[in-house]
């Protein structure tokens, strides 16, 4: 028979480095899972090889009635891969102002990395989901 699902928590937290402070810790603590073992696993499955440390990872933890737990990581956010192209702290306060440039050949690495999360039929669609949150953040997209 299948667990029941008590409920599902979405966090962003930076890879490798989850711990019970917050956010982590109160809303884990709301569905009355164990805290250290969601960090020590979470630490493990974003060791350097797959994730820079400090990157922020989507997770979408699912919790179940008996207070066991399963977490499905994403990619990291576009907005993030992009001030990392461009070479920025934060994007555009105000629209229409442009903070930096980014290339469409970066654009289109971000939209190969970002697939699996997107949701778009081919890399051309992809990139154009990208280019649009790269514009929206104040950056200008050249060839």
């Amino acid at each position: 028979m299948a667990k029941k699902i008590a409920g599902y928590v979405k966090l962003q937290v930076p890879a490798g480095q989850a711990n019970p402070a917050p956010p982590v810790g109160p809303a884990l603590g709301q569905k009355g899972l164990n805290i250290m073992e969601f960090c020590k696993a979470f630490n493990a499955a974003t060791q350097p090889p797959k994730f820079q440390p400090g990157t922020p990872v989507p997770v979408i933890i699912t919790a179940y009635g008996d207070r066991t737990f399963t977490f499905e990581m994403k990619t990291p956010p576009a907005s993030w891969y992009l001030m990392k192209a461009a070479k920025i702290q934060k994007g555009a306060a105000t629209p229409n102002k442009p903070v930096g440039e980014v290339k469409r050949a970066e654009v289109r690495k971000i939209a190969e990395a970002k697939m699996v999360d997107l949701n778009a039929e081919s890399i051309e669609a992809a990139t154009k989901i990208i280019e649009g949150s790269a514009r929206s953040m104040g950056l200008t997209v050249v060839d």
